[in-house]
């Protein structure tokens, strides 16, 4: 484990001071330790603002092409008009977060996400009604956000202890999950009462405290002496070199891809809500479906003093994927709607611990030259991964039904992690 740059964050950041005994409720509450650096604390606060105004945008976007269209065909070539630009941009802006001060960069991009905010705003508010440009702005947006994420994960390694990483990553996902389950239901309330634009433009003005909180980080130059480095395909190469000669790094990827990919079964909620659990009223069973893995990662966060000490984090990583099939097995094998959503729900506590110590292991176990690039793919993982299982999966409810296809997923999530756990011990050997 590289530690070189613990003496590169700020004063009450440099050392890993060891915690005071907790007791009672406390060993049970969320470890805030992090944020009493207040880096951290500024970027985490501008997190909760921005996480849930970022999801007004993401409901607003596909409700107005909806509108203008009549058609989920569009909302579909909308949505993957904006992944492919997040995934070129997302592992070149790891390249260029390893060669630049990340703090400039996090500006700039910031900077940029929110303009696009405002551009949103602007042709609402104008009525222009132009499918083609949603969908360009989108796209732009995108690009800024993967130029944007690996650079802002990169950085938490610079201003947190080695020792912190996993209970700033569960601070940092917490507020994410809650954003997601948050923000869509406000933008329910909001849309018929003030309208899409204003949507966009709360948006823009959330994403102002953002670019507050990255203005007051200190600089967070490369750290070393070397020659300055081009972020060309000749660096991002490298990553992908750095990662398959380091076991650990290589497993922490292979590992949510097996989750996401084997085991999302998000595409078969339609189907589920419509004919397995259509007694309880379509609507309601689409939507608890939907909500069921987020509320579950956010009652882990809240509730992730326990585990966010644990220093094998290989072992913890394995255990939330074997954790997370068993659920969505359960999830699969669900009659009654109230017990698939708790499924569900344990299959969301398992999702945050497996991302809490993914995070840890790539800010660790890789160099600070490398971590943009890590991150970089790690962005394109989490996004890519679910929307592969969501043709995987809607092939395979159609052919063999939802419920089987679930569960069976879930079932190949625990066997092939624990093959992948048995053929390789790097991942269970790594602690920190």
């Amino acid at each position: 484990m590289d530690t070189s740059e613990s003496s590169t964050t700020e004063p009450d950041a440099a050392t890993d001071v060891a915690p005071l005994p907790r007791r009672g409720w406390r060993r049970w509450a969320m470890d805030t330790r992090p944020l009493r650096i207040p880096a951290y604390r500024r970027l985490w606060t501008s997190t909760i603002v921005t996480s849930v105004g970022s999801q007004l945008t993401a409901v607003a976007v596909p409700k107005q092409i909806y509108d203008l269209t009549h058609s989920s065909a569009w909302v579909g070539y909308a949505s993957l008009a904006g992944l492919v630009p997040m995934v070129v941009f997302a592992l070149w802006g790891g390249a260029v977060a390893d060669t630049v001060d990340r703090r400039k960069l996090l500006l700039v991009t910031n900077l940029g996400i929110a303009v696009t905010s405002l551009l949103f705003w602007a042709q609402a508010a104008t009525g222009l009604d132009s499918v083609l440009v949603l969908i360009v702005l989108l796209a732009v947006q995108q690009a800024f956000f993967g130029f944007n994420s690996p650079a802002r994960t990169a950085s938490i390694a610079r201003l947190v202890p080695a020792g912190e990483l996993p209970a700033a990553n569960a601070l940092g996902s917490t507020v994410m999950q809650t954003g997601l389950v948050a923000g869509p239901l406000l933008a329910g309330v909001l849309i018929p009462v003030i309208g899409l634009p204003e949507l966009y433009l709360i948006d823009a003005l959330a994403l102002c405290v953002t670019v507050w909180a990255v203005f007051r980080l200190p600089a967070l130059p490369p750290l070393g002496e070397g020659p300055t480095r081009r972020a060309g395909l000749r660096e991002i190469a490298a990553g992908f070199r750095y990662i398959s000669g380091h076991k650990v790094l290589l497993l922490s990827f292979l590992a949510d891809i097996v989750a996401m990919v084997l085991g999302m079964p998000r595409a078969l909620f339609p189907q589920l809500a419509a004919q397995t659990y259509a007694s309880w009223g379509e609507g309601l069973a689409l939507g608890v479906l939907f909500a069921g893995i987020p509320v579950g990662a956010v009652l882990g966060g809240l509730f992730s003093g326990v585990f966010s000490r644990a220093r094998r984090h290989g072992w913890m990583v394995i255990g939330a994927v074997v954790g997370w099939g068993v659920a969505i097995a359960g999830f699969g094998l669900s009659g009654n709607l109230w017990v698939a959503v708790a499924f569900l729900a344990a299959a969301g506590v398992a999702d945050m611990i497996s991302m809490v110590f993914r995070g840890a292991i790539l800010l660790s176990a890789a160099t600070d030259e490398m971590r943009g690039r890590m991150q970089g793919v790690f962005t394109v993982v989490v996004a890519g991964g679910p929307r592969l299982a969501d043709v995987l999966h809607g092939t395979a409810g159609s052919a063999f039904g939802p419920r089987a296809a679930v569960a069976g997923g879930g079932a190949l999530v625990v066997v092939v992690m624990l093959a992948l756990a048995a053929a390789v011990p790097a991942l269970r050997r790594y602690r920190i």
